[in-house]
């Protein structure tokens, strides 16, 4: 594996900027009231209807605008300054978070109201999420990059860590309606927040139309081998995460332990995850992306080792490494980006990225459960992990990854 350097003099903390200082508390507060809420949703609707299909119906309501409206979201991110536009999606969140804890609080829930809700807030996401990239690139010195992209994901894996209690005991406590008003309430924190941010400002790109946009920003993509070949392996990794996530819970509870394996295996994979993000504060590789899509091969060990009804402490451990891969990846993976992109781009590449990425996810857990059914689980965890180690491990092959250096 190529070097990576220990030895390097630290870099100042970006904490220390007060514009990234607000922008983290921000985002941080938003992401732990996030983490409360797909368990809290899940009970809510269930409790209300009684039916799975209902919660399919509301989850599909909330993920397909968001993977429709990604690319355009991209556009807007760079037409327009990126810290207005998360912003407002921030504002627009908070309402319909509240709308929601509002319908739960009421007694009388209606199905149709949370769906509609949750178009929006999913159109919401699909329009933030490509901001995130320009506002850390637009708030810290060059030099803090990666350390900035790192406590951004250690942020993100301490909420996936405490989320799930949170929830848990505001569930058993008062109701799922109050998860989502705490939720509301984070967003209307993290917009306050942000309107106290200073971004350095982008030259705005030349007024197109939007398909022209589009397909400046797919340019950029395509003439970059090491990123478009990368893309490939983390729609991989998202589409081998679906099929675990839909065939675990069941394999967890046959083969690793009972009803309580599945929700330890999550929480060591959480961990994992916190793990790898404090390395990327640390570690700077001089080869970023092919270390990076090294790491994210990792995640074939655990479907291996469930498919081969390996004892349990076997793949907790592994399933926990596939994290920390992952959990290193993020900044790492963010910060090539950042450097490496025109920053009147920024945007729109990075909305492509999170549009393969999730676009993988749905063909994950379609077919999972088909092939499971014809033919036992087995087939689909070991055809979903050498997907995922061929792809990232295939990344090696590719000159322009081998290339990539830090600076």
């Amino acid at each position: 594996m190529p070097a990576t350097t220990l030895d390097r003099p630290p870099l100042p903390h970006p904490l220390r900027t007060r514009s990234f200082r607000l922008l983290f508390t921000g985002r941080a507060l938003s992401l732990l009231g996030d983490a409360v809420i797909p368990a809290a949703l899940a009970l809510a609707v269930l409790k209300a209807t009684g039916s799975t299909s209902a919660l399919a119906l509301v989850l599909a309501c909330s993920m397909v605008p968001r993977l429709l409206l990604l690319p355009l979201g991209g556009v807007v991110g760079d037409r327009f300054d990126a810290r207005t536009v998360a912003l407002t999606m921030d504002l627009v969140r908070c309402v319909t978070q509240l709308v929601v804890g509002v319908q739960l609080l009421s007694g009388t829930p209606s199905l149709a109201v949370i769906a509609v809700v949750e178009v929006l807030g999913g159109a919401a996401g699909a329009f933030a999420m490509p901001t995130a990239a320009p506002l850390v690139k637009g708030t810290v010195p060059a030099e803090s990059l990666q350390r900035a992209n790192a406590a951004m994901a250690v942020a993100y894996s301490a909420s996936r860590v405490g989320g799930p209690a949170l929830a848990g005991t505001l569930i058993a406590t008062v109701g799922p309606g109050w998860a989502f008003v705490l939720d509301a309430a984070s967003f209307a924190v993290s917009a306050a927040l942000l309107s106290a941010v200073r971004v350095e400002r982008v030259a705005a790109p030349p007024r197109r139309s939007v398909f022209a946009d589009l397909k400046e920003g797919w340019r950029e993509v395509r003439t970059r081998d090491w990123y478009w070949t990368s893309l490939v392996g983390h729609s991989a990794w998202n589409g081998a995460a679906a099929v675990l996530m839909t065939l675990g819970p069941a394999l967890a509870l046959d083969r690793l332990g009972g009803d309580l394996a599945w929700a330890g295996l999550l929480q060591v994979g959480a961990i994992g995850l916190l793990a790898g993000s404090l390395a990327a504060d640390r570690i700077r590789p001089r080869r970023p992306i092919l270390v990076a899509n090294l790491g994210l091969a990792l995640y074939a060990l655990p479907l291996l080792l469930l498919a081969a009804h390996a004892p349990a402490p076997a793949v907790f451990a592994a399933y926990g490494l596939a994290q920390a891969g992952l959990g290193f990846l993020t900044p790492v993976w963010g910060t090539a980006v950042q450097r490496a992109v025109p920053e009147h781009a920024l945007a729109r590449v990075t909305s492509y990225d999170w549009l393969l990425s999730f676009a993988a996810m749905p063909l994950g857990y379609g077919l999972a459960p088909l092939a499971a059914s014809a033919w036992g689980p087995e087939l689909p965890l070991v055809a979903a992990a050498v997907t995922v180690a061929a792809c990232c491990l295939g990344t090696a092959l590719v000159p322009g990854v081998r290339r990539f250096r830090s600076d």
